[in-house]
């Protein structure tokens, strides 16, 4: 069993999909603590309901990124945490965080990355007029959303789509491709190549 941290911003459909996959007996793992930037954030009273710890650690109190990042590696550590999912977390992390948790750290993005990468991914796909889009979960490095694809699932643009509509669709398949790879974290099948000549690394998944 793996145990988790997990950042959010929102709502939290994300981390439910995670408790839902729990529950059912699909994913080995416990969710150690929520860490999130906004008291509001509706994520909170879905782990208060679950019975999970929350923190609230708000980036306003803090001077700058990185003693914000400090703050929430001690909350991550205080719970013993060993993997951190960014679940809807609207905060690019910083190497503090990323060095306190080296490749242990995984992100949720609504686009097939390397496309549509940062905020607004459903929006820019509807500009670009792609006929498919779909999401990723990746690892997360110091860029924005540059980290190595563990896995992704594609959703087809309808004529007639909306944000809105786009968005619904994304985020049924988002509670899909999110707890499974989680799954393959907790089976240890997954892992990531060293650099290559070029500073890339790939990851991979053992199939069973």
């Amino acid at each position: 069993m793996i145990r988790l941290g997990v950042l959010v911003s929102g709502g939290g459909t994300n981390f439910q999909a995670i408790l839902d996959a729990i529950t059912r007996g699909e994913l080995d793992a416990k969710v150690a603590v929520v860490v999130s930037n906004r008291a509001g954030a509706g994520a909170l009273d879905r782990a208060r309901r679950a019975g999970v710890p929350t923190t609230v650690l708000s980036h306003r109190d803090f001077a700058t990124r990185e003693a914000f990042d400090e703050a929430i590696v001690r909350a991550l550590r205080d719970h013993g945490v060993e993997w951190v999912v960014l679940a809807g977390f609207m905060r690019l992390v910083t190497p503090v965080l990323l060095d306190a948790f080296p490749d242990r750290v995984i992100n949720i993005h609504p686009a097939l990355l390397p496309a549509f990468p940062g905020v607004h991914a459903q929006a820019q796909a509807l500009a670009y007029g792609v006929r498919v889009t779909g999401c990723t979960v990746h690892f997360v490095d110091a860029g924005t959303d540059t980290g190595p694809i563990i896995a992704q699932e594609a959703v087809a643009v309808r004529d007639d789509d909306t944000v809105e509509t786009l968005t619904e669709r994304l985020l049924v398949a988002e509670h899909r491709l999110l707890p499974a790879v989680l799954q393959w974290i907790a089976e240890g099948r997954l892992t990531l190549s060293p650099r290559d000549g070029a500073d890339r690394r790939c990851a991979r998944v053992r199939m069973p």
